[in-house]
């Protein structure tokens, strides 16, 4: 999965923003390119678990769709644990298309990892942060010419 930077420093410091309370979100883009954050109100209000907000959940769907972005991951924080899913994440990922990113704040450095969960098996998806602009794929290739 690749994200942009600037994507990747929205979900750090909303997580640092909610500590102590789990941050949570989706996270649009196409194929498997990140190029928005859409932070969302964790209604758990829970240092260890989240649930999106329906009506911010809702209206984020919505946009995506009127950009023609899709949700490529659900992203959430660990504010005291490391960046891998706990077993309540493995017991509540019940779509597996969808990326699950976890930005660990437990550490001096934030670390952020992403994950593909299917039936309870947990595979490490390889993150790749992109610098300069955030673009959705197709324009950053044609301006490439590849």
């Amino acid at each position: 999965m690749e994200m942009c930077k600037s994507v990747y420093e929205k979900i750090i410091e909303h997580a640092r923003r909610e500590t102590p309370l789990e941050a949570c979100g989706y996270l649009g883009g196409k194929g498997k390119t990140v190029i928005e954050a859409y932070c969302l109100t964790n209604i758990d209000q829970s240092r260890e678990h989240f649930s999106f907000d329906p009506k911010e959940q809702f209206n984020a769907v919505l946009t995506m769709r009127s950009k023609k972005q899709l949700a490529v991951a659900v992203y959430h924080s660990h504010p005291v644990t490391p960046a891998r899913p706990s077993q309540e994440d493995i017991r509540l990922a019940f779509d597996p298309e969808i990326i699950n990113v976890i930005v660990s704040l437990a550490a001096q450095e934030p670390e952020v990892n992403a994950f593909r969960i299917v039936k309870g098996d947990v595979t490490e998806e390889p993150l790749v942060v992109i610098e300069g602009l955030c673009e959705e794929p197709e324009n950053r290739e044609r301006r490439n010419g590849t």
